[in-house]
């Protein structure tokens, strides 16, 4: 009889042990950086996510100014602070080596979302929610090239270099581009993600004389950067076709303005809600898929207003 009390009494402790867990659920997150518009709108999405819980679960959100090592210390940090997962969206996906086996060893459930590390083959507790980057480029090179007749001249303005989204993004671009044999790409460098670095590069492109019928951004902000260029040089709206990724709330905008032809939306809600609840079935012990994607979805001028 006694026996059958303490087993009772065993079961609720860890009845209540559990509840107190998921009640107190911590998730570090650390972000490439927090400065970046698309990113941005992921961790808001991250946040709101977290929040929805009956139980509550705690985020604690660190910006690694994209520094690798900033990073790899962030999780550590996390790790000694014993979260109960922790979600990262890499600075460099070919760097990530050192925070996996750091997880791993921890026993600690780790979650990429965005960028999937450049390794092949994750190991056992660690997952990636994230979109097919080569998608959003075939998608974006296909409209344009149906646009252009199959013909004439391009440039490109690509992301940060250590990031496989502008790898696969680019590489779903030319993998279009062999189908055009009389589409050319004029150039080609990198503007980083941003704005202003997208407006110079097409404003020196335009001042060495170069011409080109479109723009293929690795993301709206250079998209948009390109955009402002092209009209301080006098060119009419539509005159230059240009193509972003993302489906930014200024994409869109600028998409509904006639200031860009094309983008392709990348889902910061779905990417925000898969990476927490992966996460948290995780803590949980609860069965996950190690790769969860959330699909691409071209936008256009006459679908822009279906996006939000």
């Amino acid at each position: 009889m006694k026996t059958q009390i303490r087993f009772t009494a065993l079961a609720l402790s860890l009845m209540f042990a559990s509840g107190a867990a998921l009640a107190d659920m911590k998730i570090g997150v650390s972000m490439s950086q927090f400065d970046d518009t698309w990113l941005t709108y992921l961790r808001e999405s991250m946040d709101k996510k977290a929040k929805s819980y009956p139980d509550g679960v705690q985020l604690q959100f660190e910006d690694a100014r994209s520094d690798v090592v900033k990073q790899l210390s962030q999780v550590e940090n996390f790790i000694s602070q014993k979260v109960d997962a922790i979600v990262v969206n890499p600075v460099d996906t070919a760097a990530t080596r050192k925070i996996t086996e750091a997880a791993v060893k921890a026993g600690i459930p780790l979650v990429y979302v965005n960028r999937r590390p450049d390794d092949l083959k994750l190991p056992k507790g660690v997952v990636t929610v994230a979109s097919n980057d080569l998608e959003a480029g075939e998608m974006q090179m296909q409209y344009l090239a149906d646009k252009m007749g199959g013909k004439g001249d391009i440039v490109i303005l690509l992301g940060d270099l250590a990031n496989n989204s502008t790898t696969n993004r680019t590489k779903g671009v030319k993998e279009v581009l062999a189908k055009y044999p009389n589409i050319k790409i004029e150039q080609e460098q990198t503007g980083t993600w941003l704005r202003d670095k997208g407006m110079t590069l097409v404003n020196d492109w335009l001042t060495q004389g170069r011409k080109f019928d479109a723009v293929v951004a690795n993301n709206d902000e250079m998209a948009i950067g390109a955009a402002m260029a092209l009209s301080q040089a006098g060119k009419a709206k539509g005159e230059v076709l240009i193509a972003g990724v993302d489906g930014t709330p200024d994409g869109l905008n600028a998409i509904k303005k006639g200031n860009m032809t094309v983008s392709v939306f990348q889902d910061a809600k779905g990417q925000a809600d898969g990476s927490i609840d992966t996460a948290v079935k995780m803590a949980k012990n609860e069965p996950v898929e190690q790769n969860v994607w959330v699909p691409y979805r071209l936008i256009t001028p006459q679908n822009v207003d279906t996006f939000k």
